[in-house]
């Protein structure tokens, strides 16, 4: 068990940093211009190399939303589930304490949102709390269906992650004005420790919301479409 949350620690970390950094520290540099699409790519490919990564260690799951999912799927034992949640909201912590040590070093930093998630006033596109809400879930289901599918026992092996990261950027690109994407209530949570106030008012919509929808899209998986073969962890 100690290699998979380790597994699952280092990899939760790299996403937040990787993802949540590409957002801190390269797209408010307008002169490196990687934007909206960056951001997203970012993400994405944080998920992709984590999965070929670690993927034989732990599943590579790196979310609570996909460990309950998974869960709810019949891919995952529940007893797993919560220590597997909890290194990864540490590793979450982590990456954004990495983050916060090297944006606090540019002169005249100031914390600002730190890619934290919100709705209402901290929406990027001021977007409301039912509309924060519904993307969540939506965004989430999705992004389980994908996994599902792409793990299934019949799908081609070896092209998962390729999968699985692509749908993380093209949640990206959806949610970003609405919510600044969230989907994953541990890289929620790493930044709004650090941001505080407002954010960790809010978290509570970026744990439910992924969690409703990730349990949804694993029981439709586990009933329309039943992997009857070996059974996975994960990605």
């Amino acid at each position: 068990m100690a290699p998979k949350l380790a597994a699952e620690f280092i990899g939760t970390l790299w996403l937040t940093l990787g993802g949540c950094g590409s957002a801190v520290l390269a797209a408010a540099f307008p002169e490196v211009g990687i934007g909206l699409l960056g951001v997203s790519f970012a993400f994405g490919l944080t998920v992709l190399t984590m999965a070929y990564a670690i993927g034989h260690v732990s599943g590579c799951h790196l979310n609570p939303a996909v460990t309950l999912g998974l869960v709810a799927g019949g891919r995952f034992p529940m007893a797993q589930a919560v220590p597997y949640i909890v290194v990864q909201v540490l590793g979450a912590i982590a990456g954004a304490g990495i983050l916060y040590a090297i944006a606090s070093g540019k002169p005249g930093f100031e914390l600002g949102g730190f890619a934290a998630n919100g709705f209402g006033d901290h929406s990027p596109g001021k977007f409301s709390m039912n509309a924060a809400l519904i993307t969540e879930v939506v965004m989430t289901f999705f992004f389980i269906v994908i996994i599902m599918g792409a793990t299934h026992g019949r799908a081609p092996a070896g092209f998962a992650p390729i999968a699985i990261g692509l749908g993380l950027t093209l949640i990206h690109l959806i949610s970003i004005p609405v919510t600044n994407t969230s989907v994953n209530p541990a890289r929620s949570t790493g930044p709004a420790l650090f941001v505080g106030g407002w954010a960790v008012q809010q978290l509570w919509l970026f744990w439910v919301a992924p969690i409703i929808g990730a349990v949804i899209a694993g029981i439709a998986s586990r009933t329309l479409w039943p992997n009857d073969t070996t059974s996975v962890e994960g990605r």
